[in-house]
């Protein structure tokens, strides 16, 4: 039987099929497990929305994109970069065939560079809005998000629809620190230990911040690992999994493990979301992530690892409860993830330069269009301290310096 048949998603299609025929922007939020990101597409497609273009479906990543179009294709029974296909930065597995398309968010803006309209597509999902990427934002056209705030993207739209999809997600018991650990990498690998000598089997998911974090945390578990009295616990295989891995190794993660063997994968906030592991377990989160930060005053980038948001801490813990059970152990005590956390992650418009998306806009060549007071769904006016006008106008100044526009604006 088809997995997706037990997908609550799929005892919507329907509802799902009469709102989409009936408004030009509809907002679906689905919960962890509905199976929006594999079944959403198919629901158009039985509904015939294939007959008139492509149906394209969004993803933040690279390795979103490849493994969510290898699990339609398996459901179709299909080949994949035939009818179902993806597209990602220097590879484009598609055909004439291709009436479904994965793509990343920035392989979709670059094609509508060429064709604003878009009019090869009949529907265009963004997945994983709740992400807010610099490109969802300025794509922002049909949503599927598991934590996005609904109602607020709903009026940004004019009050178009919402769908509430219920999820699948199994019960993730969750164990807190009593205090911060002082290194949080030696925390994270004596936690992933602890569970491989003394808890039944299951594969561990472990978030680092890094390159850098992965690497050393990869060395350590393999060494200590080795060191381990032989027959006192599973075989163990350790996988890395981060954006400069190229596809074929991130894609690893999804083979089955070898018989009587616990997988450790260990991952940046890549595993977030899309992605589900069969066989994970266990979670432990290390409460940081790394992010990209514009100081318009000095023009320069900054890479700082900071505290991730609740959003981001349940998404880390719904990775355990996928398709079983789980058991997620947070390094960092409750009142952290209660009193310290943000709610959500702080839009990627707020925290970055817009000389490329202010070019974009002005490529499109759109009617009356005033940088300066286009409507974007978070303004960059609540980026850090910078307010509105100087991230804007710095990226105005940018651009004439470089004689990408005139004075005009042109």
């Amino acid at each position: 039987m088809d997995s997706s048949v037990v997908l609550p998603i799929v005892a919507c299609e329907d509802k799902i099929a009469e709102t989409v025929e009936a408004n030009l922007l509809v907002v679906i939020i689905g919960e962890t497990g509905s199976g929006k990101s594999t079944q959403l597409s198919q629901i158009l497609r039985r509904r015939g929305y294939t007959r008139s273009g492509t149906i394209a479906v969004t993803q933040p990543r690279r390795v979103a994109a490849v493994s969510v179009s290898r699990r339609v294709a398996q459901e179709l029974g299909v080949v994949l970069g035939e009818e179902v296909g993806y597209a990602i930065r220097f590879e484009d597995r598609t055909s004439e065939k291709t009436c479904i398309k994965y793509l990343t968010d920035g392989c979709l803006l670059r094609e509508s560079l060429s064709n604003p309209e878009l009019n090869q597509y009949s529907v265009v999902i963004l997945d994983e809005a709740h992400e807010r990427s610099l490109n969802t934002d300025i794509l922002l056209v049909l949503i599927t998000s598991a934590t996005l705030g609904g109602v607020k993207v709903s009026k940004f739209f004019s009050d178009c629809p919402i769908l509430n999809i219920p999820g699948t997600l199994f019960p993730v018991e969750k164990f807190y620190s009593t205090e911060r650990p002082t290194n949080y990498i030696e925390s994270a690998l004596k936690t992933a230990l602890d569970i491989h000598l003394k808890e039944p089997p299951g594969d561990i998911l472990i978030f680092m911040t890094g390159k850098d974090d992965i690497d050393k945390m990869v060395s350590k578990l393999e060494e200590r690992i080795q060191n381990l009295e032989e027959g006192s616990c599973l075989d163990a295989l350790v996988l890395p999994l981060h954006g400069s891995l190229p596809p074929e190794m991130q894609v690893r993660i999804f083979a089955q493990a070898p018989p009587n063997c616990r997988r450790f994968i260990v991952a940046t906030n890549i595993a977030e979301t899309s992605l589900t592991v069969d066989g994970v377990v266990y979670v432990i989160d290390s409460e940081y992530v790394k992010q990209r930060q514009y100081n318009p005053s000095s023009g320069m980038y900054s890479l700082d690892i900071v505290h991730i948001s609740r959003v981001q801490a349940d998404q880390h813990a719904g990775r355990a409860g996928r398709t079983r059970p789980g058991k997620c152990y947070r390094l960092y005590p409750a009142s952290v993830y209660s009193e310290e956390f943000l709610d959500a992650t702080v839009p990627e418009i707020q925290r970055s330069s817009l000389a490329g998306t202010v070019l974009y806009l002005k490529s499109l060549d759109l009617p009356d269009i005033d940088i300066l007071k286009f409507d974007f769904l978070d303004p960059p006016s609540l980026a850090t301290c910078f307010p509105s006008s100087e991230s804007l106008e710095d990226a105005l100044r940018q651009l004439y310096l470089i004689d990408a526009i005139d004075e005009m604006g042109k």
